[in-house]
């Protein structure tokens, strides 16, 4: 039984070693990282204390298993983790420009992460649910969408609430199937976890708080929480508007800062952690997540997590501010 469910992609990442490195001639990258936005986020929220079950396919190789064995020492449940031995373990490459942008090569859609369809969405990894969170990253693929869809009606018919973070890659998300999705799982969700470079996709012309205003028309939605990155985050539903700072810190790798933050904040809506506490607690995990190199390397403990706040604390005051 998961408090949680995520499904999607886990792969290995190649990180490069040096900012302003490319891919046009041979560098190097360190590597293999286990990693993949859906695992990430299952891995920190499961370190935060929540019971988590992440659904997916890995290959039967050593990359899969070093995926799997951080993720089972961890916490997260891979009972729904498919092993194939016909296809390798997604991968992924990231390079860092000096803008503080990354570009991807991507090895997903005909890794075993490709195989991900509908049937491997049981009606078991719902028993206990009260969030399943998609992942925009997660339709990469038809299975995948189809994956998705089976999934959300599920939730739906146990009464769980859907989570969305769009997670806009284009490498993995440019096709037009994919941006329906996209769209289709917008209009379903209760949660929506976007950042800023998110919002721009969904409605390029408008401003930020148009957006947000535009996006809560939808009747299912209760809530929007913008990831800001290292200015914090903004939570904002029909009655409230809640600001949190973020935290200072030096970035090494800004992989994987999202879904630390949003593996926190599903963990502490779990564990019934008022918004107030779980923006600063999902603000502190984003920034642990940017000091080390690696994707899943700074996910943190809640016991990390609350070291951290409190040697920020003299801080904390004026971290909040609500409407």
């Amino acid at each position: 039984m998961a408090e949680i469910v995520a499904f999607g992609e886990s792969l290995v990442e190649f990180v490069a070693t040096r900012i302003g490195q490319t891919f046009n001639s041979p560098e190097a990258f360190e590597g293999p990282f286990p990693s993949g936005a859906p695992a990430i986020f299952a891995d920190q929220a499961a370190r935060q204390g929540a019971s988590v079950a992440i659904a997916g396919c890995v290959g039967r190789d050593a990359f899969g298993e070093a995926i799997l064995r951080r993720l089972a020492d961890d916490g997260v449940s891979i009972s729904h983790v498919a092993r194939c031995a016909d296809r390798p373990t997604g991968t992924a490459f990231v390079a860092y420009r000096a803008d503080g942008e990354r570009q991807f090569v991507f090895n997903i859609a005909q890794s075993a992460a490709g195989l991900l369809d509908a049937s491997g969405i049981s009606p078991d990894l719902f028993e206990g649910c009260r969030w399943l969170h998609i992942m925009g990253s997660s339709l990469y693929n038809t299975g995948a969408i189809r994956a998705a869809r089976a999934a959300s009606e599920e939730a739906r018919r146990r009464g769980c609430g859907i989570s969305f973070d769009p997670n806009i890659r284009p490498e993995l998300t440019g096709s037009h199937e994919a941006q329906r999705a996209l769209w289709e799982t917008l209009e379903i969700c209760d949660l929506f976890l976007p950042s800023e470079a998110d919002l721009r996709f969904f409605h390029p012309k408008l401003g930020r708080d148009e957006v947000i205003r535009k996006v809560l028309e939808r009747p299912s939605l209760e809530a929007v929480v913008l990831k800001r990155g290292a200015a914090g985050s903004l939570y904002v539903d029909r009655k409230r508007r809640i600001e949190a700072q973020g935290f200072e810190v030096t970035e090494i790798d800004p992989t994987g800062a999202g879904d630390c933050f949003c593996g926190t904040f599903l963990a502490c809506l779990v564990r019934d952690v008022p918004v107030e506490q779980a923006l600063v607690r999902a603000n502190a995990a984003g920034a642990m997540a940017v000091l080390r190199r690696g994707p899943m390397e700074g996910n943190s403990s809640k016991s990390e997590l609350d070291d951290f706040i409190a040697a920020r604390s003299a801080n904390l005051p004026s971290v909040l501010t609500s409407k």
